[in-house]
């Protein structure tokens, strides 16, 4: 017997989009969870757009006032999907109402937000899942047993790399995303976040770091209408870019590695280009967003003119057999946001937590307010 989750997804804009679809495919790839998500309530304040996803979802009512998923008894857990500024009221309120959180990064505004929201959840007792998807994918998994093992012996260095081109073009509209108020940091929460989640995840805590900031695309013109993802406006009144476009950070780990973690927003001719090198005394391993499920691994007693072979990954590695049934058969990034969903559900099924959770979303944001302050100040920072 399976149980029914009612569960609700608050934003329906792109990645309200990729959540309701997980939501829906998640017992296709795990048979055995033993929760059914039930697509209650869907709230979107862009008029239409909540009955244009009941309609093609099935999501049972729609709102345009996320309110009332607080206040609805058939809810049990909520997607947070809505921009970064309403992430704090959103899930907090949320959290306080019983509801089960899986909230996308960065979770607010700076590290007072998330850790916000995670007191809240912890006082209410209820589980979270946060939006870090890159480290769900099995050739990360696989990157992270390897370091552990020793196999490429002690790390020494690490590049981390998120460069992209959505916001290259200059008539790209001037949304929330490019405002202090709304948005926050740019691409410090947007790509960044992530940046410092896989730095953790696959190394260990950040012991200090500095980092330099710029704004290339001074000015963008503001939309007209209501937008979705990265639109672009033209002839309309141009309005300030307030937050950076491109950051590089050099950190110090706790075990006495060094990195270096840059990313991008305004990257032309980059699309995606998200990944990480991880070099040790004996060998390495290199991971390409864009060929999500290859590994670059250098390991041996060779040293100099070591070779690197490229390893495919497969149901041995993550959660690659739940998709897959042999290595080298592609998974894409949707299928990471399922692996995502079912860590969220399973938690919530089994009362123990799985997958990141909202205390990796704080530890994130202490980074990203520390390369903020750094950036400020010209100073290294110690977290």
């Amino acid at each position: 017997m399976v149980d029914s989750l009612g569960v609700a997804v608050v934003g329906f804009g792109w990645m309200g989009r990729v959540h309701t679809q997980a939501y829906s495919r998640v017992l296709h790839h795990y048979p055995r969870l033993g929760l059914r998500p039930e697509l209650v309530m869907v709230a979107e304040e862009v008029p239409g757009r909540a009955e244009e996803a009941a309609a093609q979802f099935g999501f049972a009512s729609t709102t345009r006032n996320w309110r009332d998923v607080a206040a609805d008894p058939r809810v049990r857990a909520v997607s947070v999907t809505a921009p970064n500024f309403l992430h704090r009221e959103i899930g907090v309120a949320m959290a306080e109402a019983g509801k089960h959180l899986w909230i996308e990064k960065p979770v607010g505004l700076s590290a007072e937000d998330a850790r916000a929201v995670a007191d809240a959840a912890g006082k209410a007792g209820v589980h979270s899942a946060v939006g870090f998807n890159y480290r769900n994918a099995p050739a990360v998994e696989a990157a992270r047993a390897l370091i552990a093992s020793g196999d490429i012996g002690t790390v020494t260095h690490v590049r981390i790399r998120l460069f992209s081109d959505y916001a290259a073009h200059p008539e790209g509209a001037l949304t929330w995303r490019y405002e202090k108020e709304r948005g926050g940091s740019g691409v410090l929460g947007d790509l960044a976040s992530h940046g410092a989640d896989l730095a953790r995840y696959l190394l260990g805590d950040i012991a200090s770091l500095t980092a330099d900031t710029a704004i290339f695309v001074p000015e963008r013109a503001r939309p007209t209408g209501a937008t979705a993802g990265h639109s672009r406006a033209s002839g309309g009144e141009l309005g300030p870019v307030e937050n950076e476009d491109y950051v590089n950070c050099l950190l110090r780990f706790a075990s006495g590695a060094r990195g270096v973690l840059e990313a991008c927003r305004v990257s032309v001719g980059e699309q995606n280009n998200y990944g990480f090198e991880v070099h040790g005394t004996q060998g390495a391993v290199f991971w390409d967003f864009r060929r999500m499920n290859e590994l670059g691994v250098s390991r041996g007693t060779g040293y100099q003119d070591q070779p690197v072979s490229t390893v495919y990954v497969g149901p041995g590695d993550g959660e690659f057999g739940a998709f897959q049934p042999g290595a080298a058969n592609a998974m894409g990034y949707d299928d990471l946001k399922v692996v995502e969903a079912h860590r969220f559900l399973r938690s919530i099924a089994e009362g123990t937590s799985y997958g990141a959770t909202l205390a990796d979303a704080v530890h994130s944001a202490v980074v990203l307010d520390a390369m903020a302050r750094s950036a400020e100040t010209g100073a290294w920072v110690s977290l």
